[in-house]
């Protein structure tokens, strides 16, 4: 497989499925990615320096795929269980080499300044990293319910009185003092917008270095994404990386080019990319889903679209991942797309999503017997709602799939 793609775009882009967990609110790494980046251009910190914290801005809350743990996050100033994700995105991230340098910045983004001190445990220069995101991360918590109205201008001093506040506590005094200086225009406010974000992004994308990804780096990345939307749920823990490998498995079998089966697998990782955005309590809930929260849960497919499109390289893999609740019979979902306009990809993707979900073990079902799937999938095929020869060959391997959809890992 070779796919043209800059891991910079793919990151940016994928930032977008960490803010989906805020639901009403889906900017918050944004703003504070440009917060951090303008307190650190007033400080005459390097170019490079204030891309990375631009970055981290973006990737702070990536151990965060609950709902209720961002409601907490931004309802409160400190929070005893902010630690927990702190410690989650720095296992995602440590290990993959490209932004492990991110790691331990994340992981101290939710400690005090003087906490900070008093440890010693992070190099000078990463606790100031970690602690200009926690400044600009608290910032964003109290002007966050003022974005909607228009109004954040009007609240903008009682938040910097705040800040100014815990110098020397909370915060650095020196990030403190260059938080004042460049909060006290209009234009740093202004800047946190939905259209100026938009923007902003686009210029420290257009003057960043590109990085091109390579397969290895490509794969990696979307493990990490699927492990944070698996982790959203007790009741889907490991679904994407199931689903991967058994569409990945079923592709090889009906003779799907290497290439193909490569991006297919990435595509089933990032399937459900979408559902950072539905509420945990519709995700949680152990029995059928009334009408207003079926209409929730079926928005996933089309969210999942809106963020992997933008990646130059990932059309193919965008489309499949989005299609992966469309039907034969042209009764699925976000299009009502008929079999005839599907990729196959996309068809086998569908075939792999249902086998998984069926077949793995749920906290409030064991999964399904290798008889009562072969009969359950069987009858999907019957009613058009899978592709028969996708179907075929699954029957046709039902064992060895089986056992890759119940792997842990």
């Amino acid at each position: 497989m070779s796919i043209n793609v800059d891991l910079r775009q793919l990151v940016y882009a994928l930032s977008d499925a960490l803010d989906l967990v805020g639901v009403d609110d889906i900017a918050h790494g944004k703003r504070v990615g440009v917060m951090a980046a303008e307190c650190a251009k007033a400080m005459q910190w390097p170019a490079a320096e204030v891309h990375f914290l631009f970055d981290l801005g973006l990737l702070h809350d990536i151990g965060v795929s609950s709902t209720a743990t961002h409601q907490h996050l931004i309802a409160e100033f400190d929070w005893a269980g902010s630690q927990a994700h702190a410690e989650t995105g720095y296992g995602l991230l440590k290990d993959f080499a490209p932004l492990a340098r991110m790691a331990l910045p994340v992981r101290y983004h939710h400690t005090r300044w003087d906490a900070l001190l008093a440890d010693r445990q992070l190099p000078l220069e990463l606790a100031r990293q970690a602690n200009l995101i926690l400044l600009a991360d608290r910032v964003d918590a109290m002007a966050a319910p003022f974005f909607a109205g228009g109004q954040v201008l009007q609240h903008r001093e009682p938040i910097r009185r705040e800040i100014a506040a815990r110098a020397g506590s909370y915060f650095a005094p020196e990030l403190v003092e260059a938080f004042l200086a460049v909060s006290a225009h209009e234009a740093f406010w202004l800047n946190l917008e939905s259209n100026a974000l938009a923007n902003y992004l686009a210029d420290m994308l257009a003057t960043a270095q590109p990085y091109q990804a390579s397969n290895a780096e490509l794969m990696q990345l979307a493990t990490i994404f699927a492990q944070i939307v698996d982790a959203k749920s007790s009741f889907t823990h490991t679904h994407s990386l199931g689903v991967a490998r058994v569409a990945r498995r079923l592709a090889e079998h009906m003779g799907v080019s290497v290439d193909h089966c490569e991006k297919l697998e990435i595509a089933g990782l990032l399937h459900d990319l979408g559902k950072l955005r539905v509420p945990d309590a519709i995700l949680e809930k152990p029995a059928p889903l009334d009408e207003d929260e079926r209409l929730v849960m079926r928005s996933h497919s089309f969210e999942t679209m809106q963020i992997l499109k933008k990646v130059r390289g990932f059309e193919e893999i965008a489309s499949w991942a989005a299609d992966h609740h469309e039907a034969p019979s042209g009764l699925g979902y976000p299009h009502g797309l008929d079999g005839a306009k599907l990729a196959l990809e996309a068809r086998i993707l569908r075939v792999a999503d249902i086998f998984q979900a069926m077949v793995q073990d749920r906290p409030y079902r064991p999964g399904l017997s290798r008889q009562a799937v072969s009969h359950f999938m069987a009858e999907l095929q019957g009613r058009n709602s899978i592709d028969a020869s996708i179907g075929g060959v699954l029957q046709a391997h039902l064992d060895e799939l089986i056992q890759l959809a119940r792997a842990s890992a």
